[in-house]
């Protein structure tokens, strides 16, 4: 048993640390060789649910998508939100101040403010990203399949403005076995407003 202990570490260990180096490199390479295409002139409309600052829905409007110019996008955001939302890279495994939060609240787009998901569905899933088991609204998240790093996954966009989110993967808990596994730096925090 204390081999199989101790294998385990050390496989795990280098694992991790491959993984960082992958991140590490992505992260370098979106930085130094990143083509940033200018959005479209013509974004259309998206239906999303608004929720209120206590996290009750509003209901469904149909609004026009967010959009704006790279050189806006990088005014509003810092270079790490910026590389995760705009340009789809990661950050660091335990970076990111949003893995650990566990208070009542809403956790909103970082870059369009579009409501996203509720700590209720929030876990700890020790990825050292915020995990969750659902959105806190179907119709505010988008998926699509994300052949980057080798990999089949399924990417998480924000509906409203295509912000690169995370991604989302079959070994969460019940009732939905979802794990939706975002960036914090992609997204915002606000704490509950009045009674939890």
């Amino acid at each position: 048993m204390k081999d199989f202990t101790r294998r385990g570490l050390i496989f795990g260990s280098a694992t991790l640390a491959g993984y960082g180096l992958l991140v590490g490199v992505e992260r370098i390479c979106l930085s130094a060789l990143a083509y940033d295409p200018e959005p479209n002139d013509n974004p259309g409309t998206v239906k999303i649910v608004r929720f209120s600052g206590d996290g009750k829905p509003l209901g469904k409007f149909i609004v026009p998508k967010v959009q704006k110019t790279n050189a806006d996008w990088k005014k509003q955001l810092t270079p790490l939100q910026y590389d995760v939302t705009r340009r789809a890279a990661t950050e660091y495994a335990f970076s990111g101040p949003l893995h650990d939060q566990h208070a009542p609240g809403l956790y909103r787009c970082i870059d369009c403010d579009s409501a996203l998901f509720d700590c209720k569905s929030k876990f700890d899933s020790g990825t050292g990203w915020p995990s969750f088991w659902e959105p806190i609204a179907g119709e505010n998240v988008r998926e699509k399949k994300d052949f980057s790093m080798g990999a089949l996954r399924t990417e998480v966009l924000c509906t409203l403005c295509d912000a690169h989110l995370g991604h989302v993967f079959t070994d969460g808990p019940e009732p939905t076995g979802l794990r939706y596994c975002m960036n914090s730096a992609a997204l915002r925090f606000l704490p509950r407003e009045g009674k939890s």
